[in-house]
């Protein structure tokens, strides 16, 4: 079998209203998606997204003509494409799915196959005052979630604080309460000064003191030994955008992070992140990689995790009205949903079990740039 050509599709899905997600200063008018359809010889096609692969097709000769299942060489030719360009990952993810089709076999399974089905929390994307987001929480745990995360900000501590206090009020202990400070890493343009360590410290001691599960990305990427000081204090996870491995062989050389969520389609690419989950899982630590793409990148991340029994939790991107399944899923004949207990079901079709809804792909579509 031989790759015959990598064809790119730009979906671009209005919002309005718009989106307002806690980790942009502007509002989201439009939701992009990148589809990745990698055809071959013999009439299998792997579908992939997740990055925008801006800049890919001058890259593509590297890749037609050879053997699809030969991932390893694959990945590596994409780390050397990362150094002089984007973060091409939906590429390996669809020679996943193409590989899952080929053996007749859910990439989970390839991947190790360890569980069926995975936990998920519900993953907010706005900020709300402390009434809404107990109200919101609440919700979330009639539609079967068992963990949320909400998300605060630096420049509002006090108010973000008293946002999860009121949260846990709400829930009592029927709910893991998630807390991220978006500090890694910036938007384009974003010239917002990082968060004070002192006020890190300050937000960790009084979230530890509401029994939150884990403090995600407190303080810039770079910090590694600020990580390790929270650490003594509240279970502390990074790592998602993570541009090469490098930097979390960093991290764990350290011993940084209780929580490692590189992205399979954003970070390191799914063969790099699962070699990773195995020394993590196997040193005591939790593996649980970021997923705010689509919902394609929700089911690469989905089989990841399930393949090296990661968790406790699957990150879950749902924040209704605002974040529904059906604006995330929009190229999807069906969205993804957790079950009635709070778990998302791995597909058990060849590959990721991607079923796209081509008329939406059709209406969606705009030209590759």
């Amino acid at each position: 079998m031989r790759i015959t050509a990598i064809r790119l599709e730009r979906l671009v899905l209005p919002l309005d209203p718009p989106f307002s997600a806690a980790w942009d200063p502007e509002p989201r008018r439009s939701f992009e998606a990148t589809l990745v359809r990698v055809e071959t010889d013999e009439g299998l096609v792997g579908v992939g997204s997740g990055d925008t692969m801006d800049g890919f097709p001058r890259f593509e000769h590297l890749f037609v003509g050879r053997d699809p299942l030969d991932l390893e060489r694959h990945v590596r030719a994409l780390e050397t494409i990362t150094f002089h360009a984007g973060r091409y990952w939906p590429l390996e993810t669809a020679l996943w799915d193409l590989a899952g089709q080929a053996q007749d076999r859910p990439v989970a399974a390839l991947l190790g196959g360890r569980a069926e089905r995975v936990p998920a929390y519900a993953s907010c994307g706005v900020r709300r005052g402390p009434a809404e987001q107990a109200e919101a929480a609440l919700a979330r745990r009639e539609e079967g979630f068992r963990a949320l995360k909400i998300r605060i900000r630096a420049a509002a501590l006090d108010d973000g604080l008293a946002a999860v206090t009121a949260t846990r009020e709400a829930v009592g202990d029927t709910m893991e309460i998630i807390v991220d400070l978006n500090e890694g890493w910036r938007m384009a343009g974003d010239v917002s000064p990082p968060i004070e360590a002192s006020e890190a410290r300050r937000a960790a001691e009084c979230l530890a003191e509401l029994g939150v599960l884990w403090l995600e990305e407190p303080l810039p990427a770079e910090d590694v030994e600020g990580h390790v000081h929270l650490r003594s204090v509240i279970r502390v996870a990074g790592g998602e955008m993570a541009r090469t491995t490098a930097e979390l062989e960093a991290l764990l050389a350290a011993d940084a992070l209780d929580v490692y969520q590189p992205d399979a389609v954003l970070a390191v690419g799914i063969l790099r992140a699962r070699d990773l989950a195995e020394r993590v899982l196997a040193r005591g630590r939790w593996f649980a990689p970021h997923t705010w793409t689509n919902g394609i990148g929700v089911l690469a991340n989905l089989h990841l995790t399930a393949a090296v029994g990661g968790g406790p939790f699957l990150e879950f991107p749902y924040d209704p009205p605002a974040w529904s399944v059906e604006r995330r899923d929009f190229m999807l004949a069906e969205p993804l949903r957790v079950d009635a207990d709070g778990f998302v079901e791995v597909p058990d079709r060849p590959g990721l079990g991607v079923v796209l809804d081509e008329d939406a792909v059709a209406r969606y579509r705009v030209p590759v740039g």
